[in-house]
């Protein structure tokens, strides 16, 4: 959809998208398109892993500790 507001002409489903992406990735959701990507064209001989195991391994790379407890 397009939205022509203050004289310019916006497309909604893109900006809609990008707040989406960038919602997330305030909120630390890694996004798991880019990952495939990356891994389909970088890494051929191994097929990147499911939707649940990257969401997972991302939490646990995110909130891993070295040693201890860390609530910040």
């Amino acid at each position: 959809m397009i939205c022509n507001c203050f004289g310019r002409s916006f497309n909604l489903s893109v900006i809609a998208r990008r707040l989406t992406e960038t919602a997330d990735l305030m909120v630390g959701l890694p996004d798991y398109d880019a990952y495939v990507a990356h891994a389909t064209r970088h890494h051929p001989d191994t097929p990147p892993m499911s939707r649940d195991a990257f969401f997972r391994n991302r939490q646990a790379a995110r909130y891993a500790t070295s040693g201890g407890f860390r609530c910040c």
